[in-house]
């Protein structure tokens, strides 16, 4: 673009200084009004770099009323670390010039202006610089190249937007050595645009590592109202989202400073329980936050350093070390420079010097605390008279100290980048060039899109012996190292190098501390100071996240049964594997318990106990029975159905010993199928006494002959028909779905026992089984009751009934117990209930019997037995 369009953008944007009129000529012309670079050091040369340094830090308040002519800006605060950048800068460029090897023909000139760390005088700076300073441009002079094609700067995220912003669109190339915000990498936002220092992504990248491995869950960030601040906080954050750290609160330092304000940033950072404080600010800012931070006496908090106030010296202060260390804080890449020292130290206050530096005498005054003039007003002053014969010593003051080199090393940086893009530039062979038709660049004529085209294509090594590039966005690899404010035994704070972060290295490699080396802040002495919201949860509970808060609160809640956590800060419960179940302290899957109702339980052998005694009582009975078989009792009773009745009770005795010990396949077929016959069979003999005592009875009346109907043969084939009927069902029930061994913990087939029972397998064959019993008891029932008016000294029928309501009231209790008994004991109560109903039936039906056999004899006669 023209140098008319320049002019035009000036007078558009109303920069202080310059004014649109009309010149002689009648034609359109931009007259400088005032200059409006308030101090600039200038060199000619070939090629004229320009520089943008805040080698003050404070400019006045714009004048936004416009009605007079802004005159020269004067700014305050003089910056001695930004001064150290300028004459680093110069540094470079005789270095370059003395260089024979590189720009051999060419001498690099230098044009390093004031910014005073404001975005209105930096930009100011940066069009001054581009358009020269004549007094008056007419339009017709369009065409000329820019004064400075190139500019090394602005230390300033906010200020190198606004430069980039107003400079991109003519590819004027910006090479910047402090401004490390994010955004600066949109390439298609700022296309020539190029810096020395790493982006903050990178930066922010590293800080989230660091509060990961030191285990810092819990952290408090505070930020600068600038787009260095905005932008860092916001990688920050982005890079924390799914790394379990949580912000505890986030805080600005405004740019117009108040103490209201900043009393309501360390009052928070007081009131918070997070330890760690992480801060994306400028020196400056950083500056006054920890003067409030030191006046509040805050010493309980370790500060994370982002690069831009990690070695600044003057935070550093003893009266600061109290709160501030053990601060931890990624700083760029040291490096020495040789001979860098002597020449920052080689300053006179003489003639020359003072003509061609306007910033040497606050330099010198600052330095040496005296007055460098001879006017009145320094005359009567207070403050003694500089000789002008005073040395600066190397590292006696932070202009001249050159032990922490990194923002001086990215301005060399810098300007041997761009002394090696116009090598390259030298080096184009006609038509073999970038440009139309081959063309290469005018070395006399640089145009900015030429610079900004082999800026990208540099690839050097500097000096020291560092390899540097830029990449598709313009920036640099990134390195940092990770510093830590140790204290003297002087008292004086001394940054020690811990550890470092590349991101040019493998992932593994990237992040490195030396744990042993760091000094921890807050008054944590050798041990890592911890900052969490809520402690970490012990083994055999899990974290509950508190409402409204962010993930790092949480409450512990024990893990539920069947579920454990065996490690420190469990997000959830792991479910134990089958088989397995939770100890009691929720830490362990063991094995769970096998439960059955076996012999060597104390339920067991008493359950054992009662059925043998029962089938051992039954034997007696039966023995009883068979060898008074002949006496008239014994007769009168039906000694055949006797036997097979006292038979069926010694099996069902023994039944109830096959449903104790370990459940297997036969064990389950043979329990139910052997209770359910005999049973049945025991009934059906009982049945069928029944219908013959009633029978008995009633054929004695004259006429009556149904006794012919219930001979002997017939009633066994009565008892034969009823069993087999529940022997076909249970062959249907085994045949179909017959019971089988199975595993059952708690209502819900887990718990930490595991209970070993014979599933039924058909709920319709067990449900068969126990009705046609049922039937055959509820019939036997009736008849008994129809009976029970038989004489009283042959009162069978009273002893059948007596015992089938006994039978019966056992096995309709049964049925509740049996469902709601748990495990085990669910078979407990089936043999219980098989166990009663068989010593009901047994008593009540055979123990008058042998009593009056084995010890009332002279009551078992056949008169007795006809006596009403």
């Amino acid at each position: 673009m023209c140098l008319c369009g320049w002019l035009w953008l000036l007078c558009c944007l109303h920069i202080p200084g310059y004014v649109w009129g009309q010149s002689g000529g009648g034609g359109g012309a931009c007259r400088l009004m005032a200059n409006p670079i308030s101090g600039s050091v200038y060199r000619a040369g070939d090629v004229i770099i320009g520089g943008l340094f805040p080698i003050h830090v404070e400019a006045p308040l714009p004048e936004q009323e416009f009605r007079s002519i802004a005159g020269n800006v004067t700014c305050t605060i003089f910056n001695q670390r930004a001064y150290r950048w300028l004459q680093t800068m110069i540094f470079a460029v005789e270095e370059i010039n003395r260089d024979p090897v590189l720009l051999p023909n060419l001498t690099l000139g230098f044009l390093a202006a004031d910014t005073c760390l404001a975005e209105g005088t930096t930009l100011g700076a940066a069009l001054a610089m581009v358009t020269g300073q004549e007094a008056s441009v007419a339009d017709t002079e369009c065409g000329a190249t820019p004064e400075v094609p190139v500019i090394i700067g602005d230390a300033r995220s906010s200020a190198s937007i606004v430069v980039a912003q107003t400079l991109g669109p003519f590819d004027l190339p910006m090479v910047s050595y402090f401004a490390s915000c994010a955004c600066l990498s949109d390439n298609w936002r700022y296309p020539s645009f190029f810096r020395t220092i790493p982006s903050d992504a990178f930066q922010a990248r590293g800080m989230v590592r660091l509060l990961h491995q030191l285990g810092w869950e819990w952290v408090g960030l505070v930020s600068g109202d600038d787009d260095y601040g905005k932008f860092g906080v916001q990688m920050l954050l982005r890079d924390l989202q799914g790394s379990g750290v949580c912000v505890a609160y986030a805080e600005v330092i405004p740019k117009v400073l108040s103490q209201r304000r900043m009393k309501h940033i360390v009052d928070t950072i007081r009131g918070s329980t997070a330890r760690v404080v992480v801060t994306f600010a400028i020196a400056q800012d950083a500056r006054a936050l920890m003067e409030e931070v030191v006046r509040q006496n805050i010493t309980d908090r370790q500060w994370i350093a982002s690069e831009a106030w990690v070695t600044y010296s003057t935070l550093s202060s003893p009266k600061n070390l109290p709160s501030l260390a053990g601060t931890i804080g990624f700083a760029l890449k040291k490096a020495v420079i040789p001979s860098l020292g002597p020449f920052l130290t080689r300053l006179r206050p003489d003639g020359d010097y003072q003509k061609s530096d306007p910033f040497l005498r606050e330099l010198w005054e600052e330095i040496f605390g005296c007055s460098l003039g001879i006017d009145l007003s320094m005359t009567l002053s207070t403050q003694r008279q500089c000789t002008g014969s005073e040395v600066i010593g190397e590292g006696e003051s932070q202009y001249a100290d050159v032990s922490q080199l990194r923002a001086s090393y990215n301005v060399y940086k810098a300007v041997y980048a761009i002394a090696h893009a116009i090598q390259d530039m030298v080096a184009c062979r006609p038509g073999e060039g970038p440009f139309n038709s081959g063309q290469c660049p005018d070395i006399r004529k640089l145009q900015p899109s030429q610079i900004v085209h082999y800026l990208r294509g540099v690839n050097f090594s500097t000096p020291v012996g560092d390899l540097f590039h830029f990449d598709m966005n313009g920036d640099p690899p990134a390195s940092y190292d990770i510093i830590n404010w140790h204290v003297t035994p002087e008292g004086k704070a001394e940054f020690v190098q811990v550890g470092h972060f590349l991101s040019s290295v493998g992932v593994d490699d990237q992040f490195h501390i030396n744990m042993e080396n760091v000094v921890w802040g807050g008054g944590s002495g050798d041990e890592v100071p911890v900052s969490i919201c809520s402690a970490a949860c012990p083994p055999g509970t899990r974290h509950a996240v508190q409402k409204g808060k962010p993930v790092c609160c949480f409450d512990c809640l024990s893990c539920a049964e069947g579920e454990i956590s065996n490690t420190t800060g469990s997000v959830e419960c792991s479910r134990c594997p089958e088989r397995f179940w939770s100890n009691p302290d929720r830490t362990a899957c063991v094995p769970q318990l096998v439960d059955f109702l076996s012999y060597s339980d104390t339920m067991g052998v008493i359950l054992s106990f009662i059925s043998v005694s029962g089938a051992t009582l039954t034997a007696g009975a039966l023995a009883t029975f068979f060898y008074h078989r002949h006496t008239p009792l014994v007769k009168a009773n039906n000694s055949e159905l006797s036997f097979l009745l006292l038979l069926s009770l010694k099996l069902c005795f023994l039944c109830a010993l096959v449903f104790i010990g370990w459940p297997k396949p036969w064990t389950c077929m043979l329990r139910h199928t052997l209770f359910g016959i005999s049973f049945v069979f025991c009934i059906s003999c009982l049945l069928s006494r029944t219908v013959v005592v009633l029978v008995a009875f009633r054929a004695t009346l004259p006429g009556e002959n149904l006794m012919r109907f219930f001979s002997p043969t017939q009633q066994r084939m009565g008892i034969s028909i009823c069993t087999l009927i529940q022997v076909l069902i249970c062959v249907l029930w085994l045949t179909l779905a017959p019971p089988r061994p199975a595993e059952r913990g708690g209502r819900e087939g887990r718990g930490p026992r595991v209970v070993l029972e014979c599933e039924v397998g058909s709920v319709v064959g067990f449900s068969l089984v126990l009705g046609y019993i049922g039937l055959l008891a509820s019939l036997c029932l009736l008849l008994a009751f129809l009976a029970r008016k038989l004489p009283d000294n042959f009162n069978e029928a009273k002893f059948i009934t007596f015992s089938m309501l006994i039978f019966c009231a056992v096995w309709i209790s049964f049925i509740p117990a049996y469902v709601s008994s748990p495990g085990k004991y669910t078979v407990a109560v089936e043999i219980f209930a098989i166990l009663a109903s068989s010593f009901g039936l047994l008593f009540c039906l055979f123990a008058p019997k042998c009593f009056i056999i084995l010890l009332r004899p002279e009551r078992n006669t056949k008169k007795h037995m006809m006596d009403k």
